[in-house]
């Protein structure tokens, strides 16, 4: 340091902090041998403040303002010195500017995936990245407790301190969110807000808060996401018959743009044939016969022809079903013969 920046350390007139960064969190103002001019002006702008430290103990502390440095205005460093009404010689301090504005370029991520128990999907590994902001609420303490004597306190010397408190609390967040899995992205918002808050108590003892957190996405496993893909192609073809000859019509169409023209056109047809005949319905069972019998005068029935060798059954039982013009013994009826083959005669008298 050369002779007239001693000079000029010892007459400090302008305490001041004009900030040309965008990532300084403490910035310690220099001067030689930390001498200051009594009466000098301080200035503080807005999202700062100004810290006197005096032998490493942190003494009055400035909101935004000018100030003119007298002992009236520097009360507990006038008790720490033991200075006399009126004191006029240059004194010594550390004088620290904190910013208390918005430090909104802090991003975060899982290093590794977040197990959690979904209800409808089970245990799902889950990863995660996004932003948040913090701002500084005590300076005091973030003196103290994170930044010391740093000549120059930058936010990367606090981001990964900070990071490390985001993924420890957003693992159990997300594990008791209680949210399913498909919710998970309406949710996000509500998310970050309940980690803002529980974020913000963490720090409160280094006097930093966390303003806002936002996730900008979330992810799953690739083969889970696949399987959610092939579930939500299910749920938009919805009937399987329709859609078969939606791609049998397609199909067809595909054929008749083929060079070998009907040849084409005709493998098309086949095939989407195929593919219709492969989710077309059924066709229901033909009904079978109804067959009304007489016994002793008396008519019974309907009977299909399965059951009508049960009903018991013989040469001269008396049949009838629709489309015969009138009863008839089962002996005349062809359809009943191979009923009949299986009928034992009747008992001989007594």
């Amino acid at each position: 340091m050369g002779v007239f920046d001693k000079i000029r350390g010892e007459f400090i007139d302008i305490v001041e902090w004009l900030d040309d960064s965008r990532d300084t969190i403490v910035w310690r103002f220099p001067r030689h041998e930390n001498e200051i001019k009594m009466g000098a002006r301080l200035v503080v702008r807005e999202s700062q403040v100004a810290v006197f430290v005096n032998e490493g103990q942190v003494a009055d502390i400035f909101p935004p303002g000018t100030y003119t440095l007298e002992t009236q205005n520097l009360p507990i460093l006038s008790t720490l010195k033991g200075w006399k009404h009126g004191f006029r010689s240059p004194f010594k301090a550390e004088v620290y500017f904190v910013g208390t504005r918005l430090y909104a370029d802090f991003k975060w991520g899982t290093q590794n995936p977040v197990i959690v128990r979904d209800a409808e999907f089970g245990p799902v590994r889950l990863r995660a990245f996004g932003a948040y902001s913090a701002r500084v609420t005590d300076a005091r303490k973030l003196l103290t407790e994170l930044a010391g004597t740093d000549q120059r306190f930058r936010t990367e010397e606090v981001e990964g301190y900070l990071r490390q408190m985001v993924v420890g609390r957003l693992a159990p967040a997300l594990a008791t969110a209680g949210v399913p899995l498909l919710d998970l992205a309406a949710n996000q918002h509500e998310m970050g807000r309940r980690l803002a808050e529980a974020l913000t108590a963490d720090l409160a003892g280094v006097g930093i808060a966390i303003p806002s957190f936002s996730f900008e996405n979330i992810s799953l496993p690739p083969e889970v996401e696949q399987a959610l893909d092939k579930r939500a192609q299910m749920g938009i073809v919805g009937d399987l018959g329709r859609y078969a000859q939606f791609q049998a019509a397609n199909a067809v169409e595909a054929a008749a743009d083929n060079p070998n023209g009907a040849m084409g056109l005709g493998v098309g047809m086949v095939a989407g044939q195929q593919a219709a005949s492969a989710f077309a319905p059924a066709p229901p069972p033909l009904p079978s016969a109804q067959w009304y019998v007489g016994v002793g005068g008396e008519r019974r029935g309907p009977y299909d022809q399965a059951a009508l060798g049960n009903a018991g059954l013989t040469p001269d039982t008396l049949v009838w079903k629709a489309g015969m013009a009138q009863w008839a013994p089962a002996r005349d009826v062809p359809e009943l013969a191979g009923l009949l083959a299986q009928t034992p005669p009747p008992l001989p008298p007594a």
